[in-house]
């Protein structure tokens, strides 16, 4: 299918006005608008399919067969599930590839001090753990100074430990740089960790849209925040959870 793309003048990082994308008879993405402020920090949740990552790669400009109307004035970076990192380069050469700018190797030395990996500036990619190499695929984006940053559940095959560690690590990014990001998820409790909106995507359009107003570092028994956390399960068709049953001559 030919792309029959339209730009408009924005100054939003993203706007999108009717965006739709068919594969064969299936419509993934239908008639969907979004608009993304400047700086914005928005998680987008939804049922597996309902066209979340394929949202994300209209906006990366990775995807040639939508339509409708789609406005990413500036830079855009992307960090996907899996890092990507080339096998055969150094972890300082995956960040400077493709990079234009005659400080490249600077510029990469800052962004993997920025997340904590300047001792393995010189390492091959195989020989990094799993954060580390989610680490690396952060500071690769991080080098091309986007205003609009894309994260398409880079967390998802993290240890615990390792996920609480990295979302610290990508709101201190966030809040040094301040790019607008749209982080995909499955995790409701993550969105609401770390974004300013959560929106719930079904088929092919948002649903619902949820303004989390909670201070950061934010408590997940927060009273709004489980007010929050039941409201969007319930939105992807999760039932409440029911209240268990009092145990027979149980009298507390």
């Amino acid at each position: 299918m030919a792309s029959r793309l339209r730009t408009v003048e924005t100054t939003s990082a993203a706007c999108v006005q009717g965006l739709s994308r068919k594969f064969g008879a299936r419509t993934v993405l239908d008639d969907l608008d979004l608009e993304i402020a400047p700086g914005e920090f928005i998680a987008m949740i939804g049922r597996s399919g309902t066209g979340k990552s394929t949202l994300l790669r209209a906006l990366a400009g990775l995807d040639s067969g939508i339509t409708g109307t789609l406005t990413v004035p500036g830079e855009t970076a992307v960090a996907f599930q899996e890092p990507r990192l080339v096998p055969w380069k150094r972890v300082a050469d995956n960040l400077t590839l493709g990079l234009r700018t005659p400080d490249a190797k600077a510029v990469a030395a800052g962004a993997l001090a920025e997340v904590g990996l300047t001792e393995r500036a010189g390492a091959w990619p195989l020989t990094l753990s799993g954060g580390e190499a989610q680490r690396a695929s952060l500071a690769r984006a991080l080098v091309r100074q986007p205003s609009l940053l894309l994260l398409d559940e880079p967390f998802s095959a993290l240890d615990a430990l390792t996920r609480i560690s990295m979302h610290r690590l990508v709101l201190s990014l966030w809040e040094r740089h301040r790019p607008a990001v749209l982080l995909v998820t499955h995790d409701v409790d993550e969105a609401l960790a770390l974004a300013d909106r959560v929106l719930v995507l079904n088929e092919g359009r948002i649903a619902h849209s949820a303004a989390v107003t909670v201070p950061r570092p934010r408590d997940r028994n927060h009273p709004e925040l489980t007010a929050l956390r039941q409201r969007l399960l319930t939105e992807l068709g999760v039932p409440a959870e029911e209240p268990s049953a009092p145990v027979e001559g149980d009298r507390s």
